[in-house]
């Protein structure tokens, strides 16, 4: 006979995760969120996030938001903890090592305070928790976010995230192209982290081989001034169409827009993880980054790597060398992504298409 599953462990009463940033790091902690709630119905979780994480996040059932605005400073943290109302949690969840939310965590009471293990940790994390996850070198960050529950007693053995996306932001992006059997590719360009964008003439001759092919060219993107002007640049470079979707949605309706694509193109950033969240296949463009640590997490068959390229030539060393999370922001690095391996990307998913 098989072996009996391992009962679950003791529901604790309260717990508090602490992600306060950003969108693609916060969907990375969805799929924990699954986890508990399935394991342990009946425990009170409360997350504490930044506002616009808590705005994409906003109608996930069975979690109460404490939004803490990093602006504030430490006036805020003592206001949060007034909102906390004096609880004590059973377990924080402590999922962030920069220097601000360690100091943030000290304002939430816990019994348990469990961290990353000491090679993740930095600017003192360990001061702050009493716990660690345990050391897994290699591994992606949304499963080194997944084995968070491990010091619980659970294993996350299942991946979903179900954002929380409303009937009308589906009906938003079904309203903003026909359904004429074309395929989209939704051109997302900019990262916050502006060493990891590409140029905006290689988007652009990327998306006229893709209306050459037959493709529908949509462009979307935030209310920046460098988003706008990234977008403007595309446009005036490109020979071909496109649709200007840049600034028009909202966090809610972000989400069922990337969902339409049959392809999104963009850098390694928050709306590259909610589309790899919403089930959208990504042509991500990694250099500066690892795309086996940061990259989407489902499916990789469209991105480009050039990360090891970039590791030797800015750290004159492989990548396989390099301590695992080491980001080569640089400027240059994302030139070493072509146009043509951009193109073979796009052709690989293209190809996957026309073979159903």
């Amino acid at each position: 006979m098989p072996p009996s599953p391992a009962p679950t462990p003791p529901a604790p009463r309260s717990i508090c995760l602490l992600r306060l940033s950003a969108l693609g790091d916060v969907t990375h902690v969805l799929p924990l969120v699954r986890t508990l709630r399935e394991a342990w119905p009946q425990t009170r979780l409360t997350w504490i996030v930044g506002r616009g994480e808590q705005r994409l996040l906003d109608g996930l059932p069975g979690v109460r938001f404490v939004v803490y605005d990093k602006k504030t400073g430490l006036r805020g943290m003592r206001a949060l903890r007034r909102e906390l109302g004096g609880e004590r949690f059973d377990v924080l969840l402590q999922m962030q090592v920069a220097a601000r939310a360690n100091l943030l965590s000290a304002f939430v009471p816990a019994r348990r305070r469990i961290g990353y293990d000491r090679a993740r940790s930095k600017d003192l994390h360990g001061l702050f928790v009493n716990e660690r996850i345990p050391d897994r070198p290699g591994i992606h960050v949304l499963d080194a976010i997944g084995s968070f529950c491990e010091p619980l007693g659970l294993r996350q053995t299942r991946v979903a995230w179900d954002l929380p996306v409303p009937a009308e932001a589906h009906a938003w992006a079904a309203a903003q192209w026909p359904e004429d059997g074309a395929p989209a590719l939704l051109i997302s360009p900019c990262s916050s982290h502006t060493l990891r964008n590409w140029r905006a003439e290689r988007y652009a001759a990327v998306a006229d081989h893709a209306v050459a092919r037959g493709w529908r060219v949509v462009l979307c993107g935030g209310r920046s001034a460098l988003e706008r002007e990234t977008a403007d640049a595309i446009l005036a470079a490109m020979r071909g169409p496109a649709l200007d979707l840049v600034g028009k949605d909202t966090l809610k309706q972000l989400p069922a827009l990337l969902a339409r694509a049959a392809l999104v193109m963009a850098p390694d950033s928050g709306p590259m993880h909610i589309a790899n969240a919403m089930g959208a296949k990504v042509l991500g463009l990694h250099a500066a980054s690892n795309p086996a640590r940061s990259g989407p997490y489902s499916d990789r068959r469209y991105c480009v790597d050039r990360y090891d390229d970039a590791a030797r030539r800015y750290l004159g060393r492989p990548a396989a060398e390099l301590r695992w999370g080491t980001k080569i922001e640089r400027a240059g690095v994302m030139d070493l992504v072509t146009v043509d391996d951009a193109i073979a990307a796009f052709e690989r998913r293209a190809a996957d298409l026309e073979a159903r």
